[in-house]
């Protein structure tokens, strides 16, 4: 029991006792301190996993330097920034020795920090974009390779005619990559995924940035991909996505290799495939717009490490295609794809149906060849939550990953070790055969006897990019 003395004291002092005892036992002392401004100005939330012993002695950037005595509960990282503009300058390490929230993503600086599968922060990888915000990098690129010229098919996508290398980011999150959405939200939730931030391309890869890359290429006496390139350097220390694939000697992606290089032969006769549907032309003209088809797998890579990217995982492409943890039921909501174009290139029927396309008519008829496909971004309001476009209709896309059951957890992951069933193929296409337009739904192809040279004519492709 206290002293009469004590119970007599005034009642500031008392005030001020029980919040320093609050302090001790709760951890916050240190945080509603000294800090000059990076924990009260900043608006910043937690977002890691620490015990609790920092201390903020920034001033006004965001900063915990950690040299506190508390004990507490002290839960991460300040991801904001302060009313003066001044941005976060990195992870509270507290007293658990950086320990974090895999998955977890902050803002340093205009810089972004990721918390690795191991638990741990991994450097801070400076925003493509220059901005960062509520831990994700913000805003567009127009910086591929494929768009330094100007010309159709590079500078003057989708009705606003911008630039086709226009790349947005996709804040990060966790989804269930299974599920099903008839328009009253998601259900059957399976297969939780955490996706870290990334840029992705805003349209498919078009015919005229494709010429641009088969320029460089050479004839095979030009471009390669550099050995171990097209790596997820942003994540888990410059590693790379992590291989779910159960191979242990590849933990994590292995990026590109030399023997590869055999691989890419984008020649005029390869590009011509799929009788009257291929849209590559051997000289630039009308259809330098339309989406790129026939690319081989292993030219689809090549092109976006040219290109400063990489092809996207399957996580990567459906949480961008579902909206995250909305879970859409089309890419762009619940509003039936209709008729007319304006939200998907696609057609109807299937094995035993009539090949018919709504494309350029608005009604089915028939598909006869390479005008019904149409040119990138002609779909205007079939966006994504984040702007993309075509991520339903015009053509397949090919995905990172080799075709497999979904494995869990999934922390920045993707299934890298070769199967029989080969790789990953998302979305739909003009074609009435690609089965149903949620962002769910997966299309596995089989390897035919001549993997290396798989293409088809209502197969493209768009890159992903660090954030």
């Amino acid at each position: 029991m206290p002293s009469r003395r004590h119970r007599l004291v005034g009642f500031g002092l008392l005030a001020t006792i029980f919040v320093a005892a609050c302090a001790d036992v709760w951890g916050f002392r240190d945080l509603a301190g000294t800090d000059g401004g990076a924990n009260t100005e900043g608006g910043g939330r937690s977002a890691g996993s620490g015990s609790g012993s920092g201390s903020s002695s920034g001033s006004g950037s965001g900063a915990s330097s950690g040299s506190g005595s508390s004990s507490g509960s002290d839960s991460g990282s300040d991801s904001g920034s302060d009313s003066s503009g001044g941005a976060d300058s990195g992870p509270v390490e507290g007293g658990d020795g950086g320990l974090c929230t895999p998955g977890t993503q902050i803002c340093s600086g205009t810089s972004i920090v990721t918390c690795a599968a191991n638990g741990q922060w991994g450097a801070p990888w400076p925003c493509a974009t220059g901005a960062c915000s509520s831990g994700a990098c913000t805003g567009s690129t127009t910086t591929g390779q494929s768009c330094q010229t100007s010309g159709a098919g590079m500078t003057n996508c989708g009705t606003a005619s911008e630039s086709c290398c226009t790349s947005l980011e996709v804040p990060g999150g966790t989804y269930s990559r299974t599920y099903t959405n008839s328009g009253s939200g998601p259900m059957g939730q399976a297969d939780s995924a955490n996706v870290s931030g990334f840029r992705l391309d805003k349209y498919l890869v078009t015919v005229g940035r494709f010429r641009q890359f088969v320029a460089a290429w050479n004839n095979g006496s030009g471009y390669t991909p550099s050995a171990l390139s097209g790596k997820h350097t942003h994540l888990n220390g410059g590693l790379g996505l992590v291989n779910v694939g159960g191979d242990a000697g590849v933990a994590y992606e292995p990026g590109w290799f030399a023997s590869d290089d055999s691989n890419i032969a984008p020649t005029n006769a390869s590009l011509a495939c799929g009788g009257a549907f291929w849209t590559w032309t051997p000289t630039a003209g009308s259809q330098e717009n339309l989406p790129i088809s026939c690319a081989s797998w292993w030219e689809a890579e090549a092109f976006c490490i040219w290109d400063g990217g990489f092809l996207p995982s399957e996580s990567e492409w459906e949480y961008a295609a579902a909206g995250g943890s909305q879970q859409r039921e089309y890419p762009w909501g619940t509003a039936a794809p209709g008729t007319s174009n304006q939200y998907a290139i696609y057609g109807n029927g299937g094995p035993g149906s009539a090949n018919d396309c709504y494309y350029p008519t608005g009604t089915l008829s028939p598909c006869t060849g390479v005008a019904n496909i149409a040119p990138v971004g002609t779909a205007a309001l079939g966006a994504g939550l984040w702007g993309h476009l075509d991520l339903e209709g015009d053509e397949d896309e090919w995905i990172l990953d080799f075709s497999a059951d979904y494995v869990s957890p999934c922390i920045d992951c993707a299934y890298l070790t070769p199967t029989a069933p080969g790789r990953v193929v998302r979305a739909s296409s003009f074609s009435p055969d690609s089965g149903p337009m949620s962002p769910a739904n997966r299309s596995n192809f089989v390897i035919p006897p001549t993997p290396n040279t798989y293409r088809a004519s209502y197969l493209g492709f768009r890159c992903a990019r660090t954030p």
